[in-house]
């Protein structure tokens, strides 16, 4: 079985920077996309960013230029650096992976917990 553990989540003012780490671990063959969600206050969870394996990385318009997404292929972990944060970036913050399961032989999507990030002077 599989799982996504986040890290990285917290307090910051505006125009300060979190980082945020996912890793995820167990029968997993392959990893074809890694990325982030994240749900504001009273909003529908929405893309952030996300990074397919070995290709360009996408992100929402919001965040261009201010959010990066990198991937550690050897050790199954993806990365948000979040830069210029502002009160609208405060969101719980999901990582998510689709993958190739050993376990149920099958490409499936697996979330992690979430992890809140706020962002308030």
């Amino acid at each position: 079985q599989v799982q996504l553990v986040e890290s990285g989540g917290g307090l910051v003012q505006p125009g300060g920077s979190l980082r945020l780490s996912c890793a995820a671990s167990g029968s997993i063959f392959n990893i074809y996309v890694m990325g982030w969600y994240r749900q504001r206050p009273g909003k529908q969870r929405e893309l952030v960013a996300d990074i397919p394996q070995w290709r360009s990385a996408n992100y929402a318009d919001s965040v261009k230029g201010r959010f990066t997404i990198s991937r550690d292929n050897n050790n199954n972990t993806v990365y948000l650096q979040m830069n210029s944060l502002q009160p609208e970036d405060t969101a719980d913050y999901y990582c998510y992976a689709d993958l190739y399961e050993f376990y149920y032989s099958e490409r499936t999507i697996h979330w992690g917990q979430g992890t809140q990030v706020t962002v308030s002077s």
